[in-house]
């Protein structure tokens, strides 16, 4: 990965974070690992953004295919009709960067024998360097198979993203799942599988659920750019990220555990944190962007930061008082005749009415 900058360089401006102090070691990107569940208006969008930022692996996992319904959507185009989400992707990502490694699994991974291949591959040789992968995260669409991604994270102690757009196209969110430190998606689940009702007799015949490109691309935009903050250590990761298109409302919190989580395996993580020392309890991945500086005095071009604030500005005229803040202008100011003084030692108050003093004093 070259710092070079040329126009030839697919690399450079990415690697302008680092000069910039943004990210320490940007070329660490090449050497991670991130699996993609679900293929669709999200996952895609998400598969194609890593693949951009040089990304060292890609696993890609789906099993339905591309029809011309999805083309309300970003990244799929007519010709791929028919083809499997994941041949289709994996055809255009390597057009778009052959540095990423793709791998392809087109199968379903809410099957009993699908989900011990979807374990195998995010694990045992998920990564480049043939341990497990990174990071997980999930694009899918339903809650049986977010379930199945919740409990392989669980079991393997695995980091991952759970993303979601309603049907109503115009709200989204992302949620940072770290087994044991914050709740899993078994902790807190949506009604529907607290209630254990199959979601499939929720759809009717003939509806399908509302899709847009630009709802979609935002909940897409920041999942990637929160993966980049978790693995390359920049930022703060936001452990739930809100977003409602009507009123560009964007709601965050932090959810904790479930202690009586229905997972065995979050249970176990749980207790895992708790027999930490203290310091380590809090995870080190959540690094504050407070200290840093964005330094420009050591690149090529010349960039400097320079303050063009009026000297004369900064000073506030003393008959406005000091309320106001440094920089601040006033747009007038009180010409120090306008009030005159009164010499109260000129006026006789002894043996005078409240009216009688009143009256001197406006006579004067």
């Amino acid at each position: 990965m070259s710092s070079e900058v040329v126009d030839s360089n697919p690399y450079s401006r990415l690697m302008a974070l680092k000069r910039m102090g943004i990210v320490d070691n940007y070329e660490k990107i090449r050497d991670f690992t991130v699996a993609v569940v679900g293929i669709g208006g999200v996952g895609s969008v998400t598969a194609e953004m890593l693949t951009r930022c040089g990304i060292g692996k890609l696993l890609l996992f789906d099993y339905d295919k591309v029809e011309l319904a999805n083309m309300n959507r970003l990244f799929f185009q007519p010709h791929q009709a028919g083809l499997s989400k994941v041949e289709a992707a994996a055809n255009t990502l390597t057009f778009i960067n052959p540095d990423v490694t793709v791998e392809t699994y087109n199968y379903n991974i809410t099957t009993v024998d699908n989900f011990q291949d979807f374990i195998n591959g995010i694990s045992s040789h998920g990564s480049l360097s043939g341990g497990p992968v990174d990071l997980v995260l999930s694009c899918v669409d339903n809650f049986e198979a977010r379930m199945a991604i919740n409990s392989a994270c669980n079991e393997l102690n695995l980091c991952w993203f759970e993303s979601g757009v309603s049907e109503n196209a115009v709200s989204g969110h992302i949620q940072f799942i770290m087994p044991g430190e914050t709740a899993c998606f078994a902790c807190a689940p949506p009604l529907v599988v607290a209630s254990n009702i199959d979601e499939k007799t929720l759809k009717k015949d003939g509806v399908c659920a509302a899709s847009l490109p630009t709802t979609m691309g935002i909940v897409a935009g920041f999942l990637v750019q929160n993966t980049l903050k978790y693995l390359l250590g920049f930022g703060q990761v936001s452990y739930y990220l809100g977003y409602n298109a009507l009123t560009d409302f964007f709601p965050t919190m932090h959810l904790r555990p479930n202690p009586a989580c229905d997972d065995s395996f979050c249970q176990q993580r749980q207790d895992e944190v708790k027999a930490r020392p203290p310091k380590e309890q809090e995870s080190g991945r959540d690094t504050s962007f407070d200290d840093k500086e964005v330094t420009h005095e050591d690149n090529e071009w010349g960039i400097c930061l320079v303050d063009e604030t009026d000297p004369s500005e900064l000073e506030v005229d003393k008959n406005l008082g000091q309320g106001l803040v440094a920089g601040v202008k006033a747009a007038y100011s009180i010409p120090s005749s306008a009030a005159p003084e009164v010499d109260t030692n000129q006026v006789d108050t002894s043996g005078v009415s409240l009216d009688d003093l009143m009256a001197q004093m406006k006579a004067m």
